[in-house]
């Protein structure tokens, strides 16, 4: 559950990932703490929230993440199922930026991986989700949310049957929640929808029910749910009982100029990432 927080792989790649790490010896609840931990955040994830959201949820999100890991992993090991899909021998990644054989140094790999690669990952579903947040900021009126929703557990419980069964990235899911915070829904709710969206979809829950079993996908869903929804109205009491205002903190510690320089860094970044082929490498090559 720790090693899968800061990596940046969606609710799709995470799985054949956790399946090699299941080949390899990692007992099955080992691996579903990996499969639910991994997807809901990561290091670009946690940077993105910690712009977007402020410090708290940068803090809370890859907690709550890591804590329904291990829920989900222990739950799994007492229920001990056996497993369905054991006999599959693992897959070898036989590219350079998969492996340590290659002549480049380790920085100039790490600066590869950071400004090429994840990007090229990422682009895509951060746009998807800035031009959706631009949406739900230009066309739904102030406090919608809380004025059709209401606040509380029922806000959240909407939050999660919104999430589970869509797919929407850990990075690209921050916008949105960012943009519905501030057309009134509350911080608990914007987490449960940090948390579920991420971390399931129709395909993941597909195949986990294929690959780990029926028990397994079920505790999965259960454990997804209800650490969302505990998080989330955690995180409201915590708003409440420290007196921060929902929509009062966010960019909190840069200055204007640094904030816009990085705002055009940034769009290089991702227009360049849409340039080019898309090399096979990392967790991509996983995915395929």
């Amino acid at each position: 559950s720790f090693l899968g927080v800061p990596l940046p792989l969606c609710s799709c790649s995470v799985i054949p990932v956790m399946t090699s790490l299941r080949r390899h010896g990692a007992s099955k609840g080992a691996a579903v703490s990996f499969l639910l931990s991994t997807p809901q955040t990561g290091v670009d994830s946690i940077m993105a929230t910690l712009g977007l959201l402020g410090p708290v949820f940068a803090v809370f999100r890859p907690l709550a993440a890591f804590i329904s890991g291990v829920i989900g992993g222990g739950l799994v090991d007492r229920m001990n199922e056996p497993d369905v899909a054991d006999g599959m021998s693992p897959g070898q990644c036989e590219e350079e930026c998969c492996s340590n054989t290659s002549k480049r140094s380790k920085l100039i790999r790490a600066f590869q991986y950071g400004f090429v690669i994840l990007p090229k990952d990422i682009a895509r579903a951060l746009v998807v989700g800035l031009i959706i947040a631009g949406v739900i900021g230009a066309v739904i009126p102030a406090s919608f949310f809380s004025n059709v929703l209401g606040t509380g557990i029922t806000a959240m419980i909407v939050m999660m049957f919104l999430g589970i069964p869509v797919y929407v990235c850990a990075t690209a899911s921050i916008p949105i929640a960012a943009a519905m915070m501030m057309k009134g829904i509350t911080p608990g709710a914007a987490l449960v929808f940090l948390m579920t969206g991420p971390a399931t979809n129709a395909a993941t829950i597909t195949t986990v029910w294929r690959v780990l079993g029926r028990r397994t996908a079920w505790i999965y869903l259960i454990v997804v749910a209800g650490t969302a929804l505990c998080s989330g109205l955690l995180l409201d009491w915590l708003f409440g009982t420290i007196g921060i205002p929902a929509g009062g903190m966010t960019h909190w510690m840069l200055p204007q100029g640094v904030k816009t320089a990085s705002a055009i860094v940034l769009m290089i970044i991702l227009g360049a990432s849409f340039i080019g082929p898309k090399k096979a490498c990392a967790h991509e090559k996983v995915v395929s």
